[in-house]
Parts: structure tokens; sequence; C-alpha cells
């Protein structure tokens, strides 16, 4: 720092030019912002995606069901058909 002359008795900083900070200062602000957008995009696809395993696990357990279902009706029907048939038509 200078000093002013003694006159005034006041110290004065030499200017510098805002033009260099505030272009730094727009740049962190701008990678700060980009940073909060990614990390929100990377939570976004995050959720997507438990969504998605969440969703295939339901619709394997609904495939699971339809075919125990089916097991099962086939199972009841068989044995309605032999009550319903002669013993001698089942050999």
């Amino acid at each position: 720092m200078t000093k002013c002359p003694e006159e005034c008795r006041k110290q004065w900083q030499p200017k510098q030019g805002k033009s260099g900070w505030q272009k730094q200062k727009k740049e962190e602000v701008r990678e700060k912002l980009e940073a909060v957008k990614k990390k929100e995009e990377k939570k976004k696809k995050q959720k997507r995606k438990q969504k998605r395993e969440k969703t295939m696990k339901v619709k394997r357990v609904a495939e699971k069901w339809e075919i125990w279902n089916e097991e099962e009706e086939v199972a009841k029907s068989e044995a309605e058909a032999k009550k319903l048939v002669p013993e001698k038509f089942h050999r």
C-alpha cells in the first residue's frame, strides 16, 4: 500500500480490475451450480434405477403368483375330473 500525499494522510489502495474478479467469481458460481446440477441428476438417476428395480421385482412376483395360480387350478381341475370320470377309465 502506498500513501497519498502527506496533505490528506489517508491510505489508499490501487484499484484492481473488477472485471477480473467478477469473471473469476462468476466462473466459481457457475462451477458450483454445475456441480449441484450434476449431483441432482445423479440422485434422479439413482431414484429411477431403484424404482425400475422395484417394479421389476413386483413383476417377477406377479408372474410367480400367476404360474402358481395356474398350477393350482390345473391340480383342482384334475381332482374334479377324477371324481367325475369313473375309475375304470383312469387306467
